[in-house]
């Protein structure tokens, strides 16, 4: 998967992602999965074999010393990857990073085991950092970190990534957003924009976007 051509990403348990994980999952793949410390939250929580997928080697060696198996190419038509086998398929903050997120969702319904769901995160170009910046400052300027990071290929709002997994032959079990940020007291205007038009700005809060979903047959 040479889709990835990233900085160094902090390695954490993605705590908000892990409680969406049901205790009863057995079999898990883990799209992007740095240097494994999702997948170790979910193995020190629960009874559960995680696979995991990262191109960048130093942190592919980090997870496989904490993950069931790892692989460097989720794409590569020789992966070990076995069809029909996950329970789950996770993207935290991956599918972004892809040339073409169609592909993977394709071949990740592969991979699932009948009834088996894709549980997928991606950042909102919709958050009111973003939307300032392209109102006040006129301008797109690519970033480290956060929604504007420079190795991001595809930007989603909450219409457009339902769009895409629903295109693709998806059924759609749950949307939600995650990790508020936006209350600034130095910021009247977004103040008063939150108070007054509320509906509008409800899905401007938030910098993330989940979608959890399942092939429809």
């Amino acid at each position: 998967m040479t889709e990835f051509n990233r900085p160094e990403y902090e390695d954490i348990d993605r705590q908000p992602l892990v409680l969406l994980i049901p205790k009863n999952t057995g079999t898990l793949l883990d799209v992007g999965c740095n240097q494994g410390g999702f997948g170790l939250s979910l193995k020190k929580s629960m009874n559960i074999e995680v696979w995991g997928v990262e191109p960048d080697k130093e942190a592919a060696s980090v997870a496989m010393k904490r993950l069931d198996n790892v692989i460097t190419d989720f794409f590569h038509s020789d992966n070990p990857i076995p069809d029909n086998y996950f329970d789950i398929i996770t993207f935290n903050d991956s599918l972004e990073h892809m040339t073409d997120p169609a592909a993977a969702l394709e071949l990740s319904k592969k991979k699932l085991k009948k009834g088996g769901r894709i549980h997928c995160c991606v950042p909102n170009i919709r958050h009111i950092d973003n939307l300032e910046h392209l109102l006040f400052e006129k301008d797109w300027r690519y970033e480290e970190f956060g929604v504007r990071d420079k190795t991001h290929l595809r930007f989603f709002t909450q219409k457009s990534i339902i769009r895409l997994f629903e295109n693709l032959g998806f059924t759609i079990i749950q949307t939600m957003f995650i990790n508020e940020k936006w209350w600034n007291s130095k910021k009247l205007l977004r103040r008063l924009l939150y108070r007054f038009f509320p509906e509008l700005m409800s899905d401007t809060k938030h910098i993330q976007i989940v979608v959890i979903a399942e092939p429809s047959n």
